[in-house]
């Protein structure tokens, strides 16, 4: 049975009037983020992606741990300087690549972000670059740790 999403307008735009609506879903990964890495000293990744500038604001990096036997995503941390959105997405995304044992990097590398938005109960069409940050940064934690197992397999 599909679950019905209430949304309500939470911010009104001054330039145009218009309201923007969030899910409740995309409101408790906002408040709730899950998966966030806010000290990373000491922690070890398999893979490392980073996206965004500083110069515009919007920062991404996610870091993943995968078991190399299956191959699968067992754990996946971020951090941004970036929106609510950016935020509620990355957290949506954290919890997709690693709920029910992990997801296969190669199926992870295929993940985009509508299968994000569909998650998180969508977001206002002009947040919708926030759900891309996540995805872009994990992709390049993938090549990143793709790139350290080649290595370690012809060792």
């Amino acid at each position: 049975m599909a679950r019905k999403i209430k949304n309500q307008a939470d911010v009104i735009s001054c330039n145009v009037g218009q309201s923007w609506l969030y899910s409740d879903i995309v409101k408790d990964h906002f408040f709730n983020p899950r998966n966030i890495l806010l000290d990373d000293k000491g922690y070890k990744a398999d893979g490392i992606g980073v996206v965004g500038s500083p110069a515009c604001g919007d920062m991404m990096i996610v870091w993943i741990r995968v078991d190399k036997k299956s191959m699968r995503i067992k754990e996946c941390k971020w951090r941004t300087f970036g929106c609510a959105s950016a935020i509620a997405s990355t957290s949506m995304m954290s919890v997709m690549i690693t709920e029910n044992g992990g997801m296969l990097t190669e199926d992870a590398k295929h993940l985009k972000p509508q299968h994000i938005l569909v998650r998180l109960g969508g977001l206002p069409e002009r947040k919708f670059h926030c759900s891309v940050l996540g995805q872009e940064a994990l992709h390049d934690a993938i090549k990143s740790f793709e790139k350290k197992w080649q290595k370690r397999k012809k060792k």
